[in-house]
């Protein structure tokens, strides 16, 4: 299976023969084989010429990139390989009729909202006291099939994300990471901080695997198609987001792999150091590997791989052949 490869310092990346290879400021190399790697995360201040990005284009390598704040910044999206008219065709055809649109919208939702109840549900089994969130959610979810349009199914959805939120501090039970509440841009808690560190990768992390599917990454449809470069990946991360990101930060937080000290304050809010990135992203490394029995397959699936599942998925319900309906976790 191919990798992700996270650069955190500052330096020069370049090609050499048939290899790509990072040199940082201190003159530290470190050769990265191509053919294992499918995607560059990249937080430092990298540089790298047009002959650098030929070779990843005919490699087939993303490069996402972040800036400072950890924040993404855009991607460099190779020509792609398995684009398809036929499927922009169906996607944009979906996407204009409201009814089509609303539908697999309602699922994107169904499917965060499931997984979310799956979360508390485990925790709920654990003695953590989050049953009046549960029964809160479990109360918004009934709204979701009769919700009438995108604005309100939008609402909707927030709504359980607040309910949601608000069991986080019962979870991990750590009096020094105090949740209270979302903030965004810049983040105003350490929990803030993570979640909108591991939403950032994840969000590039379904890009890339769009990227190897048929379908437009610009056609989405919770979040709207405007001139947002790529909407689709945010529509899929909402039902993985729980399960993987979510679940990562109570790991971290309850094995005190991250502490206080991971955070600097900057620019009116709190960013992650980069020794707590690099915990991060391993731990979610870790996560995407790790391997689920997979009921309709009838064999063990990687985490990762259900996101590319999730995509060929969608692609038979926009060519007609079968009902999309998202992965919902069982345990």
């Amino acid at each position: 299976m191919k990798k992700t490869l996270y650069i955190f310092s500052n330096g020069q990346l370049h090609r050499k023969d048939n290899t790509i290879f990072f040199e940082s400021e201190e003159g530290d190399r470190k050769f990265i084989p191509v053919e294992d790697t499918s995607e560059l995360m990249v937080f430092g201040d990298v540089d790298l010429n047009k002959r650098f990005l030929e070779f990843c284009t005919q490699k087939e390598i993303l490069i996402h990139y972040f800036n400072h704040y950890g924040y993404y910044s855009g991607t460099f999206y190779p020509r792609e390989h398995y684009n398809s008219g036929y499927m922009i065709l169906r996607q944009a055809e979906h996407y204009l009729k409201p009814e089509s649109r609303l539908h697999i919208a309602r699922q994107f939702v169904t499917g965060a909202e499931r997984n979310i109840r799956q979360v508390l549900k485990y925790y709920a089994n654990r003695n953590k006291n989050v049953g009046e969130q549960l029964g809160e959610i479990e109360g918004l979810a009934e709204k979701i099939s009769t919700s009438a349009d995108i604005s309100v199914l939008m609402a909707i959805e927030g709504n359980i994300r607040d309910q949601y939120y608000r069991a986080f501090d019962a979870i991990h039970g750590q009096d020094d990471f105090i949740f209270d509440g979302r903030s965004r841009r810049p983040p105003k808690n350490e929990i803030n901080t993570l979640i909108s560190f591991g939403n950032t990768i994840i969000y590039s992390t379904v890009l890339s695997e769009i990227y190897r599917t048929h379908l437009d990454p610009r056609i989405g449809y919770l979040h709207t198609t405007n001139f947002r470069r790529f909407s689709l990946n945010l529509d899929v991360a909402e039902i993985f987001k729980p399960i993987v990101v979510d679940r990562i930060i109570f790991s971290l937080i309850g094995k005190k792999m991250i502490s206080k000290k991971d955070f600097k304050k900057e620019g009116g809010g709190l960013i992650l150091k980069e020794q707590g990135r690099r915990v991060f992203v391993e731990e979610l490394e870790n996560r995407l590997k790790t391997t689920i029995n997979h009921r309709e397959i009838g064999s063990p699936v990687s985490y990762r791989r259900l996101l590319r599942l999730e995509l060929y998925k969608l692609e038979k319900h926009l060519m007609g052949e079968k009902n999309y309906e998202p992965f919902v976790t069982q345990w």
